[in-house]
């Protein structure tokens, strides 16, 4: 694809990003802020029967390469097991920002994907304590 197709298609995916749920609008911001990003996100764990599903808030207007790239990105992870996110390979934002000609975004992209590989993991000890908590009481 061309430059431009590029961008027309990144332009499509951010505007799939899902809308953030009213639960999180009233919430401290501060600890689900992004602050290697130049532009504001948050992002938002939600962890329900085992698997995970992400929420990200930002400008997707003024933002539109950030948005396709977490539009993308939830689209594979989202429903997923920790182990999924977990599984993202350390260089998967180089990857994807090389092949659409926007190196220069990887700090941020790559603190975004760091954050939800914590959240992931997070819920993956949960889960994995869960699981232990339940067979020594049985």
């Amino acid at each position: 694809m061309e430059r431009e197709e590029k961008m027309q298609a990144l332009v499509h995916y951010s505007k799939k990003l899902e809308p953030l749920p009213d639960k999180y609008r009233d919430v401290d911001r501060d600890a689900f802020a992004v602050p290697e990003c130049q532009t504001r996100v948050d992002l938002f764990p939600d962890v329900h029967d085992g698997r995970l599903h992400f929420y990200a808030d930002l400008n997707v207007k003024q933002s539109p390469t950030i948005a396709a790239f977490l539009a993308i990105l939830f689209s594979a992870i989202n429903e997923q097991p920790p182990e999924t996110t977990l599984g993202i390979p350390s260089d998967f934002v180089h990857q994807i920002m090389q092949g659409i000609g926007l190196s220069g975004r990887e700090v941020g992209l790559n603190a975004m994907v760091q954050r939800i590989k914590r959240y992931a993991e997070q819920a993956a000890q949960r889960t994995n304590g869960d699981d232990a908590h339940g067979a020594s009481a049985s």
